[in-house]
């Protein structure tokens, strides 16, 4: 059994060699193995998992490649919202936001929320108005600028259409983050900038807890990508803990059941990474490819992006 173990995630959906380039695909998987490197120092100095989960996730925001933070798609009137949460295994406390502006870091702000509010859950005006008196980093608009996520809106703005992430290709663009500590307790955290061209203020999975994250140290940490309407019906992360403690599900088990029957029945596509609390991890995905990493104290680590 490893000491300590974490995953991380930069989205899923229809990501092939074939809408990659080679420059592309090192881009990624350098920026993924980064993100991991920096969360698994923190376990390895026997750091948290909050902190592990927190750290790699905001490595991943700072990123233009991925979906959350600095690289999150443009709404239909050319802002951006961005949703994220973080949970404590050990404790069951929680913190989430929804539709959130210039806020550098959104996990960030998840974390102050979960230890310096009584709220779990804040969104929009009010959260960054709380983001400030807690010193959360803001940016202003260029920073989030990007010109392929600019494009790929611009190519729809003056339509009724929304696009699951910043291509035509179905890419759902989300990043996250599980981990197990020396001390056997378990962390998850997730971010996204949502789907690009999204009207009304639509929220996805991300920030809701038992949805798209959650964490328990009596079964497993889960962090989830994919079209978050199906994985909120679902309630995907809670699904897969409640196998493991009422069914007796290993974590494979249970992720093989949600991800790859469940969801598939009624049309659900994406992913999730997990880790139990034995420090196991699996990382299941019904789409063609998610951006993916993993590393644990016995020293199996491995960066992936597509099936196999």
């Amino acid at each position: 059994m490893p000491d300590f173990s974490i995953a991380i995630h930069g989205g899923a959906g229809t990501i092939t060699p074939a809408s990659m380039t080679p420059e592309l695909e090192k881009a990624y998987k350098g920026a993924l193995a980064k993100a991991l490197d920096k969360g698994y120092r923190v376990l390895a100095d026997g750091g948290t998992a909050l902190d592990a989960v927190e750290i790699a996730v905001a490595e991943l925001e700072d990123s233009h490649l991925f979906n959350a933070g600095r690289g999150s798609v443009f709404t239909k009137e050319g802002k951006h919202e961005m949703d994220a949460a973080i949970m404590c295994g050990k404790t069951l406390e929680a913190g989430a936001v929804a539709g959130v502006r210039s806020i550098r870091n959104p996990v960030t702000l998840t974390r102050a929320i979960m230890e310096h509010s009584d709220h779990v859950f804040m969104s929009g005006y009010g959260a960054e108005e709380f983001a400030r008196k807690h010193g959360i980093a803001f940016e202003p608009e260029e920073y989030f600028y990007d010109s392929h996520r600019y494009k790929q809106w611009r190519d729809v703005r003056d339509t009724d259409v929304f696009m699951l992430d910043h291509t035509e290709e179905r890419k759902f663009g989300t990043v996250g983050a599980v981990a197990r500590d020396e001390a056997g307790n378990l962390a998850a955290a997730t971010s996204t900038g949502g789907m690009t061209n999204k009207n009304f203020n639509r929220i996805g999975d991300t920030p809701i807890i038992g949805s798209g994250t959650y964490a328990n140290n009596k079964t497993c940490a889960i962090s989830c990508t994919g079209h978050g309407e199906y994985f909120i019906r679902a309630v995907v992360a809670y699904d897969v803990s409640c196998l493991m403690e009422y069914k007796g599900y290993t974590l494979q088990q249970a992720c093989n059941l949600v991800v790859k029957e469940k969801l598939v029945k009624f049309g659900g596509e994406g992913g999730l990474i997990a880790v139990d609390a034995a420090g196991n991890l699996a990382l299941p995905f019904n789409s063609e490819g998610m951006y993916r990493g993993s590393r644990t104290s016995n020293g199996d680590a491995k960066v992936a992006i597509y099936k196999g």
